[in-house]
């Protein structure tokens, strides 16, 4: 099997890396992911009548073929699909995002936009989040101060566990799933929800300020003030079960032929690699 482990934080990315070594139990993985942030990017490739993209030999530790490409991340696995990675991928896995894309964030979302991208090029994509620990409920994008505290390990290898099931059990047609993990260690979460998309947003935009850019006659910054943080969602939306502590799982298509809201597999997967974090690399955040 060969897999293309893929993000939109760009090719130094922690979550990356941690992703792509997480992967190697399950075959030959090769990293093609943007050379810069591409957060936001959703499913976009850019206008390629104007782009002259380009890619470069990058170093992942302990991962053989990696590289940086010059575009969003749809791009980096349309690109990959017509052969500039080499042989045709089996599986598309993006991620890790330091940030959970549960709501209306799920539309958005350039590491979903990837996995959403391998599905309509007809391999299976699978795209991973983790939640940032902020005190106010927000699960979007991940600043710096935030990614120091993240337990990546614990979302490696709740992907590891939800890839191992894809394995086993593959799929008759292809299909795109959306993971979303708590940031807490591995022994420490609660199980696995099957859920929907959270419609309402975990914190909605109220208002934009329009404020006079000095120096510069008739221009302006658009400056964002955002509402509360919403806590009321039903633990079987995708939003509810990660602030529940439940790893979400959400399939972003008809498809739903793998259960992972405690399934006897999924629920061995996970005591699995319980029982084997020593050799994953332990369930602590990375520094």
């Amino acid at each position: 099997m060969r897999i293309l482990v893929t993000n939109d934080d760009g090719i130094d990315s922690v979550g990356l890396h941690v992703l792509a070594r997480a992967m190697r139990p399950f075959g030959e993985v090769v990293v093609g992911a943007p050379d810069s942030e591409y957060s936001g990017a959703s499913a976009a490739f850019g206008a390629l009548h104007l782009l002259r993209p380009e890619m470069h030999r990058a170093h992942v530790d302990g991962i053989d073929e990696a590289w940086a490409i010059s575009g969003p991340p749809a791009l980096c696995v349309m690109f990959a699909r017509l052969g500039a990675l080499g042989d045709p991928f089996d599986l598309v896995v993006s991620g890790i995002n330091p940030g959970a894309n549960v709501g209306r964030a799920v539309y958005h979302s350039g590491t979903i936009g990837a996995a959403i991208t391998a599905r309509n090029g007809g391999v299976t994509g699978v795209a991973v989040s983790q939640a940032v620990t902020t005190g106010t409920g927000v699960m979007g994008q991940a600043w710096d101060d935030m990614i120091k505290d993240l337990k990546w390990e614990t979302a490696a290898s709740v992907a590891a566990a939800a890839v191992s099931s894809l394995v086993n059990n593959p799929l008759e047609q292809p299909g795109c799933l959306n993971i979303n993990v708590p940031n807490l260690n591995l022994t420490e979460l609660r199980g696995w929800r099957q859920t929907s998309i959270g419609e309402r947003p975990t914190r909605a935009l109220t208002t934009v300020d329009v404020v006079p850019k000095e120096g510069h006659e008739q221009a302006f910054y658009l400056n964002l003030d955002w509402g509360p943080a919403e806590h009321s969602f039903p633990e079987d939306t995708d939003v509810g079960a990660v602030e529940a502590g439940y790893v979400s799982t959400t399939w972003l298509s008809k498809v739903e032929p793998v259960a992972f809201d405690g399934t006897e597999r999924a629920e061995q997967a996970i005591e699995a690699f319980v029982a084997n974090a020593a050799s994953l690399g332990g369930t602590s955040a990375a520094g």
